[in-house]
């Protein structure tokens, strides 16, 4: 099975560099490339990718927005979050609003390449460095006891 992907974001090496990174592996093919997030929009309606791989600042629309739009909806691809902002409220409100994974661009070729695979088969795949705080906030607070 080959897993489609459209990626959106406004930079254009970014853009670049992830397809580069995707269409090395046999069984990942990216539909297209887009600058911001009302394109992103159209691009899922046109190409109904499996998989959309999102920045979160944007032009027009921001990536959390995309997600909020695209949440619910039969069929929707599953989406990446790809960014440098290292942001526990970014991560929440990507998550919350229905994205599959959450990477920073600093991620590795292989990380991204896991990221889309999870996403296409319904897993995520958070960076690590995120899911670190993440249990970190999740686990229960020790309380001193008395000796």
């Amino acid at each position: 099975m080959t897993i489609s992907v459209v990626i959106a974001d406004d930079q254009e090496m970014v853009r670049t560099g992830f397809r580069m990174i995707l269409e090395s592996q046999p069984d990942i093919e990216v539909l297209a490339d887009v600058v911001d997030g009302e394109a992103a929009l159209a691009a899922v309606e046109e190409h109904r990718p499996d998989v959309l791989l999102l920045d979160i600042r944007m032009p027009k629309l921001d990536g959390l927005e995309v997600t909020r739009r695209l949440s619910g909806r039969t069929p929707a691809p599953r989406i990446v979050i790809v960014t440098t902002f290292d942001l526990d409220e970014y991560v929440h409100a990507a998550l919350h609003g229905g994205a599959s994974g959450f990477l920073l661009k600093d991620a590795s070729p292989a990380m991204l390449v896991e990221a889309v695979r999870a996403a296409a088969v319904g897993d995520s795949l958070v960076s690590p460095a995120i899911t670190v705080r993440l249990l970190r906030d999740l686990a229960p607070r020790a309380t001193a006891t008395a000796a």
